[in-house]
């Protein structure tokens, strides 16, 4: 298994860099105003789209829930738009030659949403580690277009598939590294453990005007279906009201899953910046590459027209842009309960074969330590 930085990710090392050489104090999360009242930093935690950013104090338990939302519309072969009437023309089936198939794809996505609800949960037997483990409910739609017959750009009609379930739990810890009083670090350690579904069905239309129920294509598919390591690494600083961090982490596929394959190992790096207006909201941008290699292996039962059942579509180097907002209850019943927003969408796309592009994604969530 090799490991290699993209130029998509590579410029991002220079935020983790800058951060281990920055020699500004690092505060508590908790501070105090000019009348020695406690006041809560809105930017004790990095942005909501970043996960397992900091550790906690011994003995303490925090619970979080986050609702992800993402948009993908259009397709994109490498880092260039391309049509649905040239997909439908002009690109290979993978699996022409079998009874039924086509020679070219004949059934184009052109539209998906991802809606992800997470509920996390974490605990400190110590004021070093941080163990935390989180379950997520996941809602995949994709639209499509039905070409009619095996040649030609008349469109048979249009349909949708679902899947929705379960996803993955993910389990892990927080070990503190570093902490000289002004830098922070922290080694990230995890376990996805393959609880979701890989074999969902959904009816479909074909170019020959059937409706079968066949096997979704990977993408709509609800988990890996295998046992991932994630390891990562994250640095966070302070200087006054402005704050800042990166973070790598990466998933590896241990093995093929039970259906005989394994999704692309994934790396990320992301680094940000934040600045507290007052002691109860903060905004943030963030940076973040991402490189995914394509899917090993294949799933003997999907098979059918449609560029999403090749495995070779999959995967590729993004760079995102996000904008981000942390507000920090100070006093009364929901004091230290924090709430924030991020909204992100690319700046950079280069995919693996043709992919539906990603337009946006929008994270809302909730923390609160106990």
């Amino acid at each position: 298994m090799s490991f290699q930085f993209t130029n998509t990710t590579s410029a991002l090392a220079l935020a983790l860099a800058a951060t281990l050489s920055f020699s500004a104090p690092l505060k508590a999360d908790e501070s105090h105003d000019s009348n020695g009242h406690k006041t809560h930093r809105a930017d004790g935690h990095a942005p909501i789209g970043v996960m397992g950013d900091h550790l906690h104090k011994k003995g303490e338990f925090m619970m979080s829930y986050r609702f992800m939302t993402m948009g993908m519309k259009g397709n994109q072969q490498g880092t260039d738009n391309i049509s649905t009437d040239t997909i439908a023309t002009a690109i290979p089936n993978r699996f022409f030659g079998t009874p039924g198939q086509p020679q070219t794809v004949r059934v184009v996505p052109t539209e998906m949403t991802m809606d992800m609800h997470m509920i996390g949960a974490m605990f400190a037997p110590t004021d070093n580690l941080t163990l935390m483990a989180m379950i997520s409910v996941i809602d995949k739609e994709m639209e499509h277009i039905t070409y009619q017959g095996g040649a030609g750009t008349n469109v048979l009609g249009k349909f949708k598939t679902r899947a929705r379930g379960i996803g993955d739990l993910n389990i892990g810890g927080l070990y503190g590294l570093y902490n000289d009083g002004t830098t922070k670090i922290h080694f990230n350690g995890g376990l996805s453990i393959p609880t979701a579904s890989i074999t969902r069905r959904d009816d479909v239309l074909t170019p020959m005007g059937g409706n079968p129920t066949l096997r979704l294509p990977y993408p709509m598919q609800l988990g890996t279906g295998t046992w991932d390591l994630l390891p990562g690494l994250t640095v966070q600083s302070r200087m006054g009201d402005f704050s800042y961090g990166a973070q790598y982490k990466a998933r590896f596929h241990l093995g093929d899953n039970d259906e005989g394959y394994s999704f692309g190992d994934k790396h990320e790096l992301t680094g940000w910046i934040a600045y507290q207006w007052a002691p109860w909201i903060s905004t943030s941008l963030r940076l973040t590459g991402i490189t995914q290699a394509e899917i090993d292996g294949i799933d003997p039962n999907i098979v059918a027209p449609v560029q999403t059942a090749n495995p070779d579509n999959f995967g590729g180097d993004r760079l995102d842009l996000a904008l981000g907002v942390n507000m920090m209850v100070q006093s009364g019943r929901f004091e230290g309960h924090r709430f924030a927003l991020e909204f992100g969408a690319p700046i950079y796309q280069d995919l693996n074969g043709v992919q539906l592009e990603t337009d946006y994604t929008l994270t809302v969530g909730w923390q609160k330590a106990f």
